[in-house]
């Protein structure tokens, strides 16, 4: 007996915190998953480092072997400077591109991935203290504002897009509307990720020479998912062709891929599925509390309406003794008549 009412203790008790519990595996899991990344980064990346390290040392030794004229501090010197104007986008070698950081396209494609919190990529950064406070208010009012537009045109488009096709095929065939969904979020996600990832990435492995298809890929989720590492830079090869017309089209394919990627959250997001699997770690609202909630808000809907029927009470007392005082006159002047 003892033993089953301390089992059923331990049930309720489970259930009453299992929020807390769900909650506190969810945050023990993301600091795992964090860990997993640094540990196969740090092994995939760190022999890749050390090979170049010792290339570059290699390779200014010869030189200031072959340069003995030359010092070593002279040279670190010199490559400091050199790689400082690096980067900021402006090379000393005679194969790098001429093209200005600042022009309109380039502004404009900065502005942009300013906005959409994507980050600048390549050596577009302001250098100037008036470009630097000016892109600090940009984008205090800027994202703001773009929040606002991208949530207003996801909204829109979702409309058409996702709760349109899947209430046509729930009421007109017949279908089951979780298994619809299901079925469209998959659809809508691939046909997504062919247009703004695939097809766009073996576009960009064409235009540009130095990137394969896995780069170009890269490229494409890295951008619309908005890290933004800046790694890879479109547009900025030597001698490259419309190079103006390309940063435009660039800018409007991170826009329109960056609502295209919000449809896709935004259509997962209203799965039952997940609905029900995000609300195990939310808290839950008491019923007491709601009700608390809604007693204080009708007491005090009574309050008002007592107040108001109070003052027009103290209203009407204020006008009666106008009214008595007028009644008798008028009471006698009909008797005398």
């Amino acid at each position: 007996m003892l033993q089953s009412l301390a089992g059923s203790s331990c049930v309720r008790l489970v259930e009453q915190h299992r929020s807390a519990w769900c909650f506190a595996l969810l945050v023990l899991g993301y600091l795992l998953y964090l860990l997993f990344g640094a540990v196969v980064f740090s092994s995939v990346e760190l022999p890749y480092e050390d090979l170049l390290r010792q290339e570059l040392g290699k390779l200014k030794q010869r030189f200031l072997e072959e340069h003995a004229c030359l010092s070593e501090q002279q040279l670190e010197q010199f490559l400091m400077r050199v790689l400082e104007a690096s980067n900021y986008g402006v090379s000393v070698l005679s194969n790098a591109s001429g093209n200005w950081n600042w022009d309109f396209t380039s502004s404009l494609f900065f502005a942009s991935t300013v906005l959409s919190t994507t980050g600048s990529y390549g050596h577009t950064v302001p250098l100037s203290d008036g470009g630097k406070a000016f892109c600090i208010i940009y984008s205090v009012i800027g994202i703001p504002f773009t929040l606002l537009f991208l949530t207003a045109v996801v909204q829109r488009i979702i409309v058409y897009v996702t709760r349109r096709p899947v209430l046509y095929f729930h009421i007109r065939w017949g279908f089951s509307k979780q298994v619809v969904a299901i079925i469209h979020a998959m659809v809508l996600g691939f046909i997504t990720v062919s247009c703004f990832f695939l097809i766009p990435a073996a576009i960009f492995s064409v235009l540009e020479d130095d990137w394969n298809f896995l780069e170009s890929f890269y490229f494409c989720f890295i951008s619309l998912s908005t890290i933004g590492l800046g790694d890879y830079v479109p547009g900025e090869g030597y001698n490259q062709k419309f190079r103006e017309l390309y940063k435009i089209g660039i800018t409007c394919y991170l826009l329109m891929g960056l609502i295209a990627m919000l449809v896709v959250l935004e259509t997962f997001c209203e799965l039952h599925e997940l609905k029900k699997f995000r609300k195990l770690f939310y808290v839950k609202k008491d019923k007491e509390e709601d009700q608390v909630h809604i007693m204080e808000h009708d007491q005090l809907s009574f309050s008002s309406i007592s107040d108001q029927a109070a003052s027009m009470k103290d209203d009407q007392k204020a006008n009666e003794p106008f009214v008595n005082s007028q009644s008798p006159t008028s009471n006698d002047s009909s008797l005398n008549n």
